[in-house]
Formats: structure tokens, sequence, C-alpha cells
């Protein structure tokens, strides 16, 4: 029997599940994310971290573990309302379920894996992913092409830029490359991130211009998580005698720079990437090209053949991947894990400090939803309000006391990055236009650093009435889309509103002279109003699988822990109960913001619910009345191993 398959399931009602149109918060994006608020930043966000159990405006925020907006404010749990939001049993191909139960899992875990693309045959790699399932990077030529010229100009002498981006997955990418260039005997790499306020993202003409002040004699610039789209740049470079290397996964614009490129997603002559890295981020193409030029150093006997040199790329690759909400599958999937299973021995000691300093958890309790809700938004708080370059240098530094000094300036800058963000979010609820296609909210006192993340707040808030948001800080904006909206599309009819604008489906960026933003209002909402087929972006949840309290042991709480990584392709499983009679609801944490519950009889394990400390008294007041639930399922230590849900969302039993 396979190991994953130990827990019994009695009584499961075999149904479909439902994945709801999850709306992905593109707030990390601070958070992690990408921060398509700068230009042409393909991606979607993530959930946003604990800290942000509620809005701005005080209201409770239904989210967790991925899982934003399931059961709208304004529906909230005991209202009329919340009984029109369908909560949906998701699909699964019964023919894959039928051979995963065949091979020994259990009903209900075959349905789990079933619905994350898992099948007989694949379960035992997919439960034990490792460094021996990675692909070869020399599986993708245009690598080990990129290896062969960093390497000829080490031996040469040549000075070398790595050209950064200021974000998590810039940085992390940006650290890998000058790490794996400096192990080489006599290489001179030097890093370079541009400044996000002052110059934009990616190879803007102030930050080449910038970067060839500061290195006037370099002869290689490789790229990493930017420059597929900076054709006019790599022509100014090398017209100046520089040799250009792109390394990108954004995709690209209508011209490709006439340079050697590595891009997943862009379809290079010559260059064209396979299946298994198309869903890597910057680090992950930066840790494959870091890869092949160490591998070639050792053959040509020029690093120590007895040292592995993969630890700390590894567990930046890692962080990078979650904090840049790429897909949690496939070769993602393995970098992931196996830099959370390597975090404390390789990781750089400056990420180990963000983490110690955030977290009351020790290490070996590290999940990626550690990478995505404490150090990712470290790393981009450093670029968002002051210099990418901070975050750099404390990923680069090897001195312990420089690392804490550090890391304490960048936890402040995070802290900072939180109370601009309540600031701006709180002005811009109050300039919504009921009843509009679009809300272009101009803030000029705000940052734009944190322009996107204010816009997914606004967006947030505006729940099944969600239309695009644009937040607009002096002559720039970062815009926010639901499903069912394409944010590029909408941005280009107004193209020429605008000096530059870039981004794709769910969020994007751009800019605009002072003058035009009265104009784009009208230009993007009529624009937006024009994708909106429907009239409403609407609400629908979705989830794993119906369960009884005999389904939720240790042994499926243990099953679920081995599923993880979680992520952006691989959520936490999401389970619904119906039937439901509180028998305890006690207020927890500090000045009661959660809550505790007991079920009555069914042997229904206690469950937590983060932020709805309020509900306490009307919780109370309708215990004997039956609720139906959403949750997830973990193994809690405290006082003993047992089962522990944490609720998503929480109501009145509907009617049927």
């Amino acid at each position: 029997m396979p190991s994953g398959s130990l827990h019994g399931n009695q009584g499961l009602r075999r149904s479909r599940r439902l994945r709801h149109g999850r709306r992905r918060d593109p707030s990390v994006g601070d958070y992690a994310r990408r921060g398509c608020d700068s230009h042409l930043r393909p991606g979607q966000g993530w959930p946003a971290p604990p800290e942000a159990l509620r809005d701005r405006a005080g209201h409770p925020v239904r989210r967790f573990a991925g899982y934003a907006r399931l059961v709208p404010r304004s529906q909230d749990w005991l209202t009329e309302e919340s009984r029109l939001v369908q909560w949906t049993e998701r699909a699964v191909d019964d023919a894959t379920v039928q051979g995963l139960e065949a091979a020994g899992f259990s009903p209900l875990l075959a349905r789990l894996l079933a619905l994350r693309g898992v099948s007989a045959q694949t379960a035992a790699d997919w439960f034990a992913p490792s460094l021996r399932q990675l692909a070869d990077p020399e599986e993708w030529p245009v690598v080990g092409r990129i290896a062969d010229v960093i390497l000829a100009f080490v031996r040469r002498g040549g000075p070398i830029v790595v050209f950064g981006d200021y974000d998590c997955d810039g940085v992390s990418a940006t650290a890998i490359l000058v790490k794996a260039i400096r192990a080489l005997p006599g290489a001179d790499v030097r890093a370079f991130l541009p400044e996000r306020l002052a110059e934009g993202y990616g190879m803007q003409e102030a930050s080449v211009a910038r970067m060839r002040r500061e290195n006037p004699d370099v002869a290689l610039v490789v790229t990493v998580d930017n420059g597929i789209v900076s054709a006019g740049q790599v022509a100014r470079l090398k017209a100046e005698g520089v040799t250009v290397i792109v390394t990108d996964h954004h995709l690209p614009g209508p011209v490709l720079p006439d340079c050697l490129v590595a891009d997943p997603v862009a379809d290079v002559p010559d260059a064209l990437c396979p299946a298994c890295f198309r869903g890597l981020c910057g680090a992950g193409v930066a840790f494959l090209v870091a890869h092949a030029v160490i591998a070639r150093a050792k053959a040509q006997g020029l690093v120590d053949t007895s040292k592995s040199y993969a630890g700390e790329a590894l567990v930046l690759a890692g962080l990078a991947t979650v904090a840049d909400v790429m897909p949690l599958t496939g070769q993602n999937r393995i970098l992931v894990a196996e830099a959370l299973r390597v975090f404390r021995r390789c990781a750089p000691i400056g990420l180990c400090e963000l983490y110690d300093r955030a977290s009351r958890r020790g290490v070996e309790h590290m999940t990626a939803r550690d990478f995505g809700f404490i150090i990712g938004p470290r790393i981009n708080a450093a670029g968002r309000l002051g210099s990418g370059m901070d975050a750099l240098k404390l990923v680069l530094c090897s001195d312990r006391e420089k690392v804490r000094m550090q890391a304490r300036e960048i936890d402040g800058r995070n802290q900072e990055r939180k109370s601009t963000e309540q600031r701006m979010t709180d002005d811009a609820l109050k300039k919504i236009v009921a009843g509009a296609a679009a809300q272009v909210v101009d803030l000029p006192d705000g940052h734009p650093g944190v322009a996107g993340i204010v816009a997914a707040r606004v967006l947030e808030s505006l729940e099944e009435q969600a239309v695009p948001v644009c937040v607009v800080v002096n002559g720039r904006g970062s815009a926010r889309a639901p499903e069912g909206y394409n944010l590029r599309d909408a941005l280009a009819e107004c193209a020429s509103l605008l000096d530059h604008f870039g981004g794709h489906a769910a969020a994007g960026g751009f800019s605009l002279p002072p003058g035009n933003t009265g104009a784009f209002r009208v230009a993007f909402a009529a624009a937006c109003a024009r994708q909106n087929k429907t009239g409403s972006a609407g609400v629908a949840v979705s989830f794993d699988a119906h369960v009884d309290g005999a389904d939720l042991t240790l042994e499926l709480a243990a099953d679920i822990a081995r599923m993880a990584p979680f992520g952006e392709g691989n959520p936490e499983p999401l389970f619904a109960a119906r039937n439901l009679f509180l028998r305890e609801v006690r207020p927890l944490g500090l000045e009661g913001r959660h809550l505790a519950l007991t079920f009555r009889g069914d042997g229904f394990p206690r469950a937590v619910w983060w932020g709805h400390g309020d509900q306490v008294e009307t919780l109370r007041a309708n215990a004997a009345k039956p609720h139906e639930a959403l949750f997830t399922v973990e193994t809690s230590t405290y006082g003993g191993a047992h089962v522990e849900l944490r609720i998503v969302a929480l109501r009145l039993l509907q009617e049927v």
C-alpha cells in the first residue's frame, strides 16, 4: 500500500468539489508578488498575510491558506444574503480516483490527489519530491550556451554586471547568479538593481544610464527577472560594445532583444524552453544558469569538485517561486520542497535572521506559507519603500553582526509599509464611486511603492460588485482586476493617454501625464465595461470534499501535511461539513480577536477561526441552530497531538 494512503475514510460522500474562481490577492506582491505595479510583470497575486485578518475599514477578512474572499463581508455568516452564495463540491475525474483507490489510497485521499492532477502512476514521486527529480538544465540548450559565455568573460577578466530587479524574485535571482560567478577564480562580478521610484522596473533608460555610470568598464551584462521587453536598451548597450544576455520569465514585447535569451514563456528561435521549465520564475531560471556555470567550472577544474554550491541557490529559488506566486507543480514543487528541507543548513544567514525575527515557530516547522507570509514581504518592502539593494546586501552578507542590523532595518521598513498601506486604503475607500464600471482612485499623498497592494485591498472590499481598480499616485498607477477581465487589454485601449503600461489579466502597471487622469478614468471604465459581459464579477466557492467527523483523523492530517508545499497550483485541501451545532465559543488570543470553537456530537475536532472575535456573542446566541463550515485540517501538538480545524467560512445551514 502506498505510504500516502494510511487514513481510512468512513462515510465519505462522493461528489464534485469546488474550485472557486479564487481571486488572487496581488497584495503580497508585496508580499510576495511579482509587483505588476511596475511594468510588464505577469503573474497572479497571493493571499494576504495573516497580519491582515481585518481589512483597513476594520471588517473581518474571510480568507486563509490561499482562499481569499470565500464569504463576502456583505454576505456575512448570519445574513440572508449569505444563503445565496453556493458552496459547491469540486468536480473530479472518477477514473483517476478509481485508479488511486486500486493502488491502495483511501477514497478521500484519492479524491484529493486526483483534484491536483496526481494519478496512481505519479503519486509516489509526487509525495516525495527530491533533487533527483529535477530536470537537467542542459535540456534547455540556451542555458549551457549562456554558461559558456559567462565562463569566457571570467577567463578574460571582463567585468560582469548582473542586472536584476527590486522585488523578491529579482533580488533572489541576482543573489543566485552573483554567488555562482563569485565562486569562479578571478571573477569580477557586480550586482545592479534599478530604483523602483526613480527608475521603474527593468532596463529603463534611466537605470541603464546609471548602471553605465557606475560600471563604465562593464563587458557583460546578464539580466535576471527582466529584460525580455528591453530590446531598445539591449541594442544601446551592444552599440557601446557591451555583450548582453537576457534571462527572464515574463512575456516578451513586440520585438525580442537581439542577444542570447533564456525566457520560459518567450518563443525565441533556437532557444525554446522545454515544457518542464515553463513555470519557472526569474530566480528559477537563474538557478538553472548557475547550475550550468558551476557544472562547467567543476569539469574544467576551476572550482572544488567535492563542494556543493547548490544549497543557497536552492533556498533562494524556492523562496522566489513562492513569493512570485508561481504554480507549485512539477519543477517548482521540487524546488520549494527541497528549499524548505535544507533551509536552516543552507540558507543565507540574512534570510534566517528575517525568519527568526518574525516567527515564533522553529525552522523545523517552516512551510511554504512562511516564504510567502514572512520572508517574501520583508524582501519586497525594502524595494517598495527604499532600495532593493538593501535586501540584496542582506542576502549576500556573511557577517552576522551586520546581518542583524540589516534585518532590523528591513523589518522596520515592512512595518512602515503596513502603516502606509492602511492609510492609503482608508483614503481610497472614501473615493469609491458606486456603480462605476471601474474604479480609478487618485491618491496624490500616497506612496507609489504600495499602490498595488492598496488596489488589491480596494478590489477585495468591493466583494460581489468587484470591478477593476486602479490606484494612481502622482502619475504612476497600479491596477488589479477580478476574474473575467483582462487588465493588459483594457490598458492597451487607453494607450494614447499613457506614457507606459504593462501587466497581464489580473494585475498591471502604468504611468501617465498628470493632466490625463480624468480622461483615463473615463476611457478605462469604458474599456472594462466592454469586457464585462455579465455585469458582475460574481462570487463562487468550491471545496474539495464533504466530510464527517469520522473522516477527520490524525492520519488524514498527516496525509495532508505530506501533500505540501501548498500554494498556487497546489492549494491546501478545503473541506465542507454540515449540521454542525456549536458547543462552546471561546475568545482566543490578544484582546479576544480570534475564536476557539467546539462542536456537539460526531467526534468533530475543535476549530480555530482567526480574526472573528467580534462574532462571539452572535455565535453563542445561535449555537443551537445547525451550521455549515468550510475549513482546512492540520495537526496541533499543543496538549498532545490532535486534529485541529481552521475555519475559512461559517454560516447558518441553508434550507435545501
